[in-house]
Formats: C-alpha cells, structure tokens, sequence
C-alpha cells in the first residue's frame, strides 16, 4: 500500500489537508498527518479549525513514505519553509525520485529548495516571489504535473489535487471510483 505524508502546519489551509487525507484515505492509501511541534498537540488551521496530527514530524521521519504532500494557507505554508526538516526531507525525496506535491502557497517551499527550477509549476496567484520564479515555466492550470513533482493553484483545485495524486500512487481505476463515491457531477 502507497504511503503519504502530510504535514500540518499552524496556519495551514483547511480545505487543502482535510481534502488530501480525506480523499487519499478513501482510496485506501495509507495517510499519515504529522505537526511540527515535538509533542503531539493539534494545528490551528488558517480559518480556526483545530486537526489532530497522527503523530509528530519527527516521529514521521523514521517512516519511509511514498510521497509528501505540502498544504498550503498562510502562515502554514511559511512555517514548513522555515522549517529545515521538511527541507531535507524534500531533498531525500527528490534524490529518490518519489512524489512531491505542494498545493496553493506551499510550492515556495518547493522553490526554496531549489526544487521548481527549469520544472513547470503553479501555485496561488501571487504567492511566489520573482525569485521564486526564476527558472520555473509557471502556468495557470488547475494541477500541474511535471515528473515527479506536483503543484496546485488553491483551495477551489483541492479536490482535482487529490484525484491526481490518487491515481498517481493507485492508478486510474481507483481514482474513477473514489471520484464516482463523491458525486461531483
């Protein structure tokens, strides 16, 4: 079974990490949501919503995980990028070749570790800065993929975030079969 983490940072979005695990976990993808504290407390999210981790980062990072998916909102997605073990721990994935994906603000935390470069991407309007940019092929798209990497623009492009990272790591079948559960058209 496919591993995710999904670290939840104070401020995060919402909408964004309780759609991934949400969606992610009805494709019975094994999810496990970590906060950066050193002992397990809940994470008030950007509109005041209290989530409970399953445990903390650095109890998550004796695991091995098959992607890392990065919420975004503000001050969370800030508080991942100054925090340098998500910055490792985005270097080790990459240099493995497992999935990144980063939603809404969070793809600066891809950028700022020197992930984004000559790669296309997006993000919420407006949340990079031009140095951030610099080498990224920036489009306008709902999800972007580009190889390994995966970026979405916000919390209206949550659910077809997590429907692509579905059929990522379970293929299409069960991606069509979580999204028919959902009713969406």
């Amino acid at each position: 079974m496919p591993s995710v983490l999904i670290p939840l940072a104070t401020g995060c979005e919402e909408l964004e990490a309780v759609t991934v695990i949400d969606l992610l976990r009805r494709a019975a993808i094994d999810v496990v949501s970590a906060g950066l504290s050193s002992a397990l407390e809940p994470v008030r999210a950007s509109r005041g919503t209290v989530l409970l981790p399953d445990m903390t980062l650095d109890q998550a990072l004796r695991r091995d995980f098959d992607m890392i998916v990065l919420p975004g909102g503000l001050p969370g997605a800030d508080h991942l990028n100054a925090d340098r073990r998500i910055h490792t721990l985005l270097q080790q994935m990459h240099q493995h070749g497992k999935y990144i994906a980063a939603i809404c603000a969070a793809p600066k935390v891809l950028a700022d570790a020197g992930l984004l470069s000559n790669r296309r991407a997006t993000s919420y309007p407006g949340s990079l800065n031009a140095a951030q940019l610099a080498g990224v092929d920036y489009q306008q798209q709902a999800v972007v993929r580009d190889g390994h990497i995966i970026t979405s623009r916000g919390p209206g492009t949550a659910m077809d975030f997590a429907l692509t990272l579905v059929e990522l790591l379970a293929g299409h079948e069960r991606r069509l079969q979580v999204e028919q559960g959902l009713v969406r058209g």
